[in-house]
């Protein structure tokens, strides 16, 4: 029970990151690029080094313990591709929604007051800003089930999802808030719609345990694992890293990238 209240508070901490970075981009009046691209390098790096490391090796161990050591590694590789495939089919569904990229120019883009648009730019950001919003949400889905359920096999492995996953929902917000605040002129719009956003991550927490609550053998785990390995990599290399050379240097979202996979190596290495 104690690990369901954890999994659950780690998911909403994780997801409420998408209303924090909301709030910043509509309350601050510039965005800090360049810390933005060191942190979206630096949650990939832990996203890629705890799957390929940490995650994948369980998901192994456990499938090899309960199917033998042949059909256990073929499932533990059918399902990290799984989840590849999973993501990848996810995007093209929101792909009917929003063809543009989902970011503004944040270099460019501050929210001083004064700046006037016609209704047709106002629609445009609006329906930007609105689209942004369902692909975050379909986003976030998939991400509260693999923090949730990493955090009940494993607190510490959760832990680092969980943090990981937040710093990824903080330019997510930034992306919703934006161009809806820009449309409206109104801030608690703008937030609201950024904390909509945000709040679905728990939402597929939960709907995820209620459906498979029963169903949580050592099996299950290991194919869940090995599923979200194959997400938290698809989402690394084809979000958050070339998000973060759009809004800094290459060698900036390289060094976040680096920094992030030594801390999750060293968090790993300590709690040996």
């Amino acid at each position: 029970m104690e690990n369901v209240i954890l999994a659950a508070g780690l998911t909403l901490f994780a997801g409420l990151a998408t209303t924090v970075g909301g709030a910043t981009a509509i309350y601050l009046k510039r965005t800090n690029t360049r810390f933005l691209t060191v942190a979206l390098g630096f949650s990939a790096g832990v996203m890629i080094y705890v799957s390929m490391i940490e995650i994948m090796g369980k998901a192994g161990e456990i499938l090899t313990g309960s199917l033998g050591e042949k059909m256990g590694n073929w499932l533990t590789v059918t399902a990290f591709f799984g989840g590849m495939l999973l993501i990848a089919l996810i995007d093209k569904f929101i792909s009917f929604f929003e063809k543009e990229p989902q970011f503004l120019d944040l270099k460019e883009a501050t929210l001083e007051t004064g700046n006037t648009y016609t209704d047709f730019h106002r629609q445009k950001l609006l329906r930007m800003g609105l689209f942004t919003a369902l692909a975050v949400a379909i986003h976030n889905f998939p991400e509260g089930f693999i923090t949730f359920f990493s955090t009940l096999r494993d607190p510490v492995l959760g832990i680092s999802i969980a943090i990981a996953v937040a710093i990824h929902n903080l330019p997510e917000g930034i992306a919703v808030a934006v161009p809806i605040f820009y449309a409206t002129g109104n801030r608690k719009i703008a937030f609201f719609w950024a904390f909509l956003s945000g709040i679905v991550e728990p939402l597929g927490a939960l709907i995820g345990y209620a459906a498979l609550a029963n169903y949580l053998t050592d099996t299950v785990y290991g194919i869940i694992f090995a599923l979200v390995a194959g997400i938290m990599v698809y989402i690394s290399f084809d979000q958050l890293l070339p998000t973060a050379r759009e809004y800094g240097e290459h060698h900036q979202s390289l060094f976040g990238l680096v920094c992030g996979m030594a801390l999750m190596a060293l968090s790993l290495l300590l709690f040996l």
